[in-house]
């Protein structure tokens, strides 16, 4: 079956697999591979057919549908709070590379800069296409998806501080090209999470119970996306 491959932009693409997203961005020296999808594809040849620079990775974070082609790279960039996530799980191979809030690729006429946004997982961050003033989201920026926060290591306060930064940034981009569900969104979607967000952490949010891989969740709707949240019934 083929990959569905998008070009977005001049030199950005958008990898479909299964309900997730994999980027490339292309400079003039090199090339980032945003992210490895969860069905073990070959993202390095996938990427390899887009671009004939070299490649390197840098994972958003290390939850499984992002990780799961990992074991074809040797090394990539990662936040380090997400390397006991990243051990655990089912590829945990490879030398991580830390990257932290700030952290600048240069990939040759093209800069893309890192940015923290924890909560959904302690490390989760986006990247920033300066030039092109186009933020890839990775999982806590959704419009009409699923945002996961259940688990030990989702923190909703951390979210809602999270999307507080990003939002301070919102002068240096236009657009936001998340991981799953819509895509483009508008920047106005930032805002609208974190209401929905301050809603559930102070209870006038309303919730409905469900299952989701065995755990027991509430499902709260508030609009622009629906957060997936523990309980402990």
């Amino acid at each position: 079956m083929e990959t569905p491959v998008r070009e977005l932009y001049a030199g950005t693409w958008a990898i479909e697999d299964g309900g997730v997203r994999i980027f490339v961005l292309a400079g003039n020296d090199r090339a980032m591979v945003v992210d490895t999808g969860m069905t073990g594809l070959d993202v390095r040849a996938i990427a390899a057919g887009l671009t004939p620079l070299p490649l390197f990775l840098v994972n958003t974070h290390a939850d499984r549908d992002h990780v799961g082609g990992n074991g074809a790279f040797d090394t990539f960039y990662m936040h380090p709070s997400e390397a006991f996530l990243y051990h655990q799980g089912p590829v945990g191979t490879g030398k991580m590379k830390p990257v932290y809030e700030g952290t600048t690729f240069d990939l040759g006429g093209r800069t893309v800069k890192a940015v923290h946004i924890p909560g959904h997982t302690p490390g989760s961050i986006s990247l920033l296409d300066v030039d092109d003033r186009c933020l890839i989201g990775g999982d806590p920026i959704q419009e009409n998806g699923n945002i996961f926060m259940f688990g030990q290591h989702r923190d909703m306060e951390a979210y809602i501080l999270g999307l507080e930064h990003v939002w301070e940034m919102e002068r240096e981009f236009d657009c936001i090209y998340p991981s799953h569900a819509d895509m483009p969104v508008g920047k106005e979607v930032i805002p609208k999470l974190i209401a929905g967000a301050r809603a559930i952490l102070d209870g006038t949010a309303a919730g409905v119970p469900g299952e989701l891989h065995g755990n027991k969740i509430t499902i709260y709707d508030v609009g622009v996306s629906r957060f997936l949240c523990g309980r402990s019934e």
